[in-house]
C-alpha cells in the first residue's frame, strides 16, 4: 500500500528576511547613537566644557527701605502701592507742628544775639577811643615832663649861682615832679583802656559761639522739619508700604521699600567647584523663568569674597561633631544691560557663564584698579 508525500514540512527560507530587518534597524539605531555621541562630544569638547551652568540664580536689586529719622504722627501718604515715583516725589508726610514750634523758637533767640553783638561793637569801638585819648594824654604829659625837666634843671643851676631864690627851685622842683606824676598816670590810663578792649573783645567772642550755637540750632530745627517729608532717594517703583495715616511712626521703623528702575542684576550662587576660570568680565546669558523666549547677554561684574554660609545668622561649626563635608556656594553678581524690558526682583533665572570671554588675571586687576 503506498502512501502520499508528507508535505507539511515548513519552509525555512521566509523566516530569514525578518531577522535581516531587525539587524538593519538595530545596527542603523547603533550608527545613530555614534554620530549622536559624536556630535555631543564634539559640541561639550569645543563648547560645552567652557560652559558654568545654575538655576540658583535670582534678579536683584538695590532697594532702598524708607524709614524716618524723627518720631510722629504719620498726616498724609502721597503714595499707594505698587505706583511708579521719581526722585524726590513726595512719599508720606509726618505731623510738623511741634517741629515748626522748635524751628520758630529757635529762630527767635538769634535777633536778641545779635543786638548783644552791635552793643558789644559799639563799645569796643568807645573803647578803642578811649585808648586813643590816653596815649594823646601820655605825649601831652611827656611834653610837659620835658619842659619841667629843663626849668628844674634851670632853676637848679641859677640857684646854685645865686641868681635865684630857693622858692623858685623848689617850684621847678614840684612842677617837674608834678610831670612825672602825669605820666604815669597816662601811661595807667593806656593800660586800662587796652584792658577794657580785650574784656570787651572776649565778651564778644563768648556771644559769637553763643550765636553760632544758636544758628546750628536753627539749622538743625530746619533739618528736622525737612526731615517730617519723606521723598523717593530715586526713580523707581514704591513697594510693602507698612504704616497708615494718623500711626505714629517710631524713629528707624521701615515704611515703605523703593524698588530701582535700573542697576537690576543677577545674584547667580556657583558652587565652589564651578569658580575655576571665571573672572568679571567674563560674558554670561541670562534666561529668565518668566521669559525664556527671550536670554539676556550680562557681564560678570564681582564674585563674593566669601560664601553664603559666611554671611548667614549661624554660621555652620565644623569643628565640633559629626561632620559632613557640603558643596558650598559662592554668589556672583552678572550685570544686566540697561536697554531690557523692566525686570522684577526676585524672579528666579537660568544662567550660563563662558569660561572663554574671562578677561586674563592680570587685566582684571588693571580694570578694577582702575
Amino acid at each position: 500500500m503506498s502512501s502520499a508525500p508528507d508535505t507539511s514540512v515548513e519552509n525555512p527560507a521566509p523566516a530569514s528576511k525578518p531577522a535581516g530587518r531587525k539587524k538593519k534597524i538595530l545596527a542603523g539605531v547603533a550608527v545613530v547613537a555614534i554620530v549622536a555621541v559624536g556630535w555631543f562630544g564634539v559640541s561639550w569638547w569645543t563648547h560645552g566644557r567652557f560652559m558654568v551652568k545654575t538655576d540658583d540664580a535670582y534678579v536683584q536689586a538695590d532697594v532702598s527701605l524708607m524709614s524716618s529719622k524723627l518720631q510722629g504722627y504719620v498726616s498724609e501718604i502721597e503714595v499707594k502701592s505698587n505706583q511708579h515715583v521719581a526722585k524726590g516725589d513726595v512719599l508720606l508726610r509726618i505731623d510738623d507742628g511741634d517741629y515748626k514750634i522748635a524751628l520758630e523758637l529757635a529762630q527767635s533767640k538769634l535777633p536778641t544775639l545779635e543786638r548783644t553783638l552791635a552793643r558789644i561793637d559799639a563799645q569796643i569801638a568807645a573803647a578803642e577811643t578811649s585808648v586813643e585819648q590816653a596815649k594823646a594824654q601820655l605825649g601831652a604829659s611827656e611834653a610837659a615832663l620835658t619842659n619841667a625837666q629843663t626849668n628844674a634843671k634851670r632853676a637848679k643851676d641859677l640857684a646854685a649861682r645865686r641868681v635865684t631864690s630857693q622858692a623858685d627851685l623848689d617850684t621847678a622842683n614840684e612842677t617837674l615832679a608834678t610831670a612825672q606824676a602825669n605820666r604815669t598816670a597816662a601811661i595807667a590810663a593806656i593800660a586800662g583802656a587796652e584792658a577794657d578792649v580785650e574784656v570787651l573783645r572776649a565778651e564778644r567772642a563768648e556771644s559769637e559761639s553763643s550765636r553760632k550755637q544758636l544758628q546750628l540750632a536753627v539749622d538743625q530745627a530746619q533739618r528736622d522739619l525737612e526731615h517730617t517729608v519723606i521723598r523717593a532717594p530715586y526713580d523707581g517703583v514704591v513697594a510693602n508700604i507698612a504704616i497708615e495715616e494718623g500711626e505714629l511712626v517710631s524713629i528707624g521703623a521701615t515704611l515703605a521699600a523703593v524698588v530701582p528702575d535700573h542697576g537690576l542684576y543677577v545674584e547667580a550662587n556657583l558652587k565652589e567647584t564651578q569658580l575655576a576660570g571665571i573672572t568679571p568680565g567674563a560674558k554670561a546669558t541670562v534666561v529668565l523663568d518668566a521669559d525664556k523666549d527671550h536670554p539676556i547677554e550680562g557681564t560678570v561684574t564681582s564674585i563674593a569674597p566669601a560664601t553664603g554660609a559666611i554671611f548667614s545668622l549661624i554660621p555652620a561649626d565644623n569643628a565640633t561633631g559629626n561632620f559632613t563635608k557640603i558643596v558650598q556656594r559662592v554668589p556672583v553678581r552678572i550685570a544686566l544691560p540697561e536697554d531690557q524690558v523692566p525686570l522684577r526682583a526676585g524672579l528666579s533665572a537660568e544662567i550660563e557663564i563662558d569660561r572663554r570671554t574671562s578677561p586674563a588675571e592680570g587685566q582684571t586687576q588693571t580694570a578694577s584698579s582702575k
